[in-house]
């Protein structure tokens, strides 16, 4: 059976602890817990300033709702384009790697076993092949980092960065030997991939978000969603997945993803996900 998960930074406009009590509420167990810098109550910066009283803080609020962590995904900047992992500035790099061990730190103070990160972004004024290199060299040192803290390490491929495509994914996933993907299949459709296509991702996906998307709209209604997700569910079944599939609406003015109503879409998509792998149980 499938393990669901739910992104606190879905309902971004609520304190820390309500987020936690509402998906206490909507009957979710694990939550996958955005370290954005530009996530109330989560922010990487406020962690590292008191990093113990942070930890038990979050610690008691989740055990309070009684709730697991699935995922923590760390983002240093406000946007995916600023302190990214592959940052031509050798300090900005160092930062990221002090704001990284602050992240897993707190997986194993809370029991999660999973880190997601962004891979890197094209930089002006530099070559791409250097781009490349570092996004190639700070993936292979998260992951060997974390894997040494008994944490699983993967980058989500999105818009806007280096690794868009399924092609220029599996070069960084050949280069960075034990990187896996969180693997969001709306950031492959928005760009016109077709769901078979992105299906060939899934045996590296340690991890998964699932929200509805379409060719040029990141974010849809599950009415208007084109994405195969019968066919993922039913691929990952096969391949024999452990991880989490995490329900990851967000509510941000980019690319219009404030235009969904996130509370009634993750129920939504929840009520369809589970109905589809219910349906795998009595058909074989």
């Amino acid at each position: 059976m499938f393990r669901f998960s739910c992104a606190d930074y879905t309902f971004p406009l609520l304190p820390r602890v309500e987020r936690f009590g509402l998906l206490k509420s909507l009957g979710f167990r694990y939550v996958d817990l955005g370290l954005f810098e530009r996530n109330e109550g989560l922010r990487p910066s406020r962690l590292a300033t008191a990093p113990r009283a942070f930890r038990r803080k979050l610690k008691s609020e989740l055990e309070r709702f009684n709730l697991r962590v699935s995922d923590v995904f760390l983002q240093t900047g406000l946007d995916p384009s600023i302190a990214a992992a592959n940052d031509p500035n050798q300090r900005v790099r160092s930062q990221n790697r002090s704001a990284f061990m602050f992240g897993l730190d707190l997986c194993r103070a809370l029991d999660c076993r999973h880190l997601t990160g962004l891979p890197g972004v094209r930089h002006r004024r530099t070559k791409l092949v250097d781009d490349v290199a570092r996004a190639v060299e700070e993936a292979s040192w998260r992951t060997e980092t974390a894997a040494a803290a008994g944490v699983c390490y993967s980058i989500e491929p999105h818009v806007g960065s280096l690794f868009a495509d399924i092609k220029s994914t599996r070069r960084l996933l050949d280069s960075a030997p034990g990187l896996t993907l969180t693997l969001d299949y709306g950031h492959f459709v928005y760009a016109g991939a077709r769901s078979q296509a992105v299906h060939s991702l899934l045996p590296f996906a340690s991890h998964v978000h699932a929200r509805g998307g379409a060719r040029r709209r990141l974010q849809t209604s599950v009415e208007e969603n084109q994405i195969d997700f019968r066919g993922m569910l039913r691929l990952l079944r096969k391949q024999g997945y452990k991880g989490f599939v995490a329900i990851e609406y967000v509510w941000t003015r980019w690319s219009h993803c404030n235009s969904t109503d996130n509370v009634s879409e993750t129920i939504l998509l929840r009520q369809l996900l589970t109905r589809e792998a219910t349906s795998f149980r009595t058909t074989h």
